[in-house]
């Protein structure tokens, strides 16, 4: 079985990115699906968590969340922030939630040495 699938969220409606979701649970034998979102997508990866975890697939642990910004250039040439979001489905039994907490310590301490 795969260990982890990711749906990238962007503008197409929800159920589109349902079926992918479902499609990596049921098809693809994934454990663990992270739905990832930029800016104004992050709603959507909301709504496709819920329609999931509601409608589809009831044996789902709680999600685990990961919000971050990341720093992008704009068309003029400066700076923006722009905020982003994680959210990992996983099977009943499968310990998404535990390994999450790691990961972003890991990034907050790559973060940490690259300011240095």
């Amino acid at each position: 079985m795969n260990d982890e699938s990711i749906v990238y969220i962007g503008s197409k409606p929800p159920m589109t990115y349902v079926m992918a979701v479902l499609t990596a649970f049921n098809k693809m034998g994934a454990d663990r699906v992270s739905l990832k979102a930029r800016g104004q997508a992050i709603s959507s990866a909301v709504d496709v968590a819920e329609i999931c975890r509601n409608r589809f697939l009831s044996d789902l642990e709680r999600p685990v969340i990961e919000i971050s910004t990341e720093e992008l250039e704009s068309e003029q040439g400066g700076k923006r922030n722009v905020s982003t979001m994680t959210i990992v489905l996983s099977k009943a039994g499968k310990p998404a939630a535990a390994e999450a907490k790691p990961r972003a310590k890991k990034a907050k301490a790559e973060e940490k040495k690259e300011e240095a």
